[in-house]
């Protein structure tokens, strides 16, 4: 048994949060390979790698299910509990829904005391009470690292589903949380993130999209999704390739998560975001864009923002409604859609 005092939870972990995620590249090809499943009532599949899963219950009710679970990319366990738990719950929201039910999922290890991970589960619980669901159960599994994360269920009304596709030329593209949490968390791990940084990224990860989903769902919002692991430009790219159009990004728009920027020009970068950036280079215009940009732009992300394609007519009051609701992240306007070119991806 490690001695509780020289417990580190990141410690325990290769990777951290969403940066542990199978790369793009090789998760595409896994998937090729299995069969293909129909029913008239399957709303979302796994065709165009949306959040979830869509399935019609009835006239006004569709289920949307999701399942997310990672090791952790934070040393105190009640946050790391509240961080998994929101990115779990933020798919739901992704795909305009409103989470219901939730499962635990846990891998822990023998030589650590359980005490860690009862607080592991608090955290999650709470963040599960905050969004409205309830907890219900869930396994667990010995492991030799830790992870934690939820199966989660949701409603949402068929008519008013978000999907990560049907963007249209014109629309403005906005994201509600800054980026650049891999980077912060790498620079966690060796210890050199500044205490300014951990706070404002623990505070972000952990910050539900509820407001952000319910801010946004009366406009004309053509696409949604979440930016996880794959970082922003490889949920871009999916977005774009899905809704046959190109994204025109400036990056210099695009709020970033304190020090982020100072940690990516010191090369404090994860390794999934090297998969990321080996998977959508070809599809990506970066010009002249500076090597710390794109790094922070293909940065796996854990529980990220909503990225939303909104008509440009509902971009003024989305952003008033935004500084209504009293978001605790920050909001931005990255670029917008255009018809499609030779690339998915313009930055400038």
């Amino acid at each position: 048994m490690i001695p509780d005092e020289e417990v580190r939870l990141t410690k325990l972990a290769h990777t951290a949060g969403c940066a542990a995620k199978i790369g793009p590249g090789t998760l595409a090809g896994i998937l090729e390979s299995l069969p293909k499943f129909e029913d008239p009532r399957l709303l979302v599949g796994i065709e165009t790698s949306d959040d979830g899963a869509i399935y019609q219950v009835n006239e006004d009710v569709a289920l949307i299910q999701t399942l997310d679970f990672f090791p952790p990319m934070v040393d105190d366990p009640y946050v790391f509990g509240q961080v998994a738990a929101a990115n779990a719950l933020s798919d739901i929201y992704a795909m305009g829904g409103e989470p219901k039910v939730a499962l635990n999922i846990v891998a822990w290890p023998n030589c650590v005391n359980p005490k860690f991970l009862a607080e592991i589960l608090r955290g999650g619980a709470d963040k599960v009470k905050e969004a409205g669901a309830v907890l219900v159960g869930g396994h667990s599994v010995q492991d030799d690292e830790p992870k934690y994360g939820l199966c989660v269920s949701g409603f949402v009304h068929p008519d008013k589903i978000f999907k990560n596709y049907g963007c249209r030329p014109g629309d403005v593209l906005v994201l509600t949380k800054q980026i650049g949490s891999g980077i912060v968390n790498t620079a966690i791990k060796a210890d050199m993130a500044s205490p300014e940084a951990i706070r404002e990224a623990q505070k972000v990860m952990a910050s539900l999209n509820k407001k952000g989903k319910q801010a946004v769902e009366k406009y004309d919002v053509s696409a949604c999704t979440d930016i996880t692991g794959f970082g922003l430009l490889g949920h871009c790219v999916e977005m774009a390739s899905a809704s046959d159009v190109t994204f025109e990004i400036n990056v210099t728009d695009i709020a970033y998560l304190t020090d982020a920027i100072d940690y990516a020009k010191m090369g404090l970068i994860p390794a999934g975001a090297y998969k990321n950036r080996g998977y959508s280079i070809g599809k990506v215009e970066s010009g002249s864009v500076a090597e710390h940009y794109l790094d922070l732009l293909y940065d796996p992300q854990t529980s990220g923002g909503l990225l939303i394609s909104v008509a440009e007519k509902d971009v003024k009051p989305m952003l008033e409604d935004f500084k209504a609701a009293n978001m605790d992240t920050t909001v931005s306007i990255i670029g917008k859609v255009a018809p499609k070119s030779d690339k998915l991806i313009r930055l400038f």
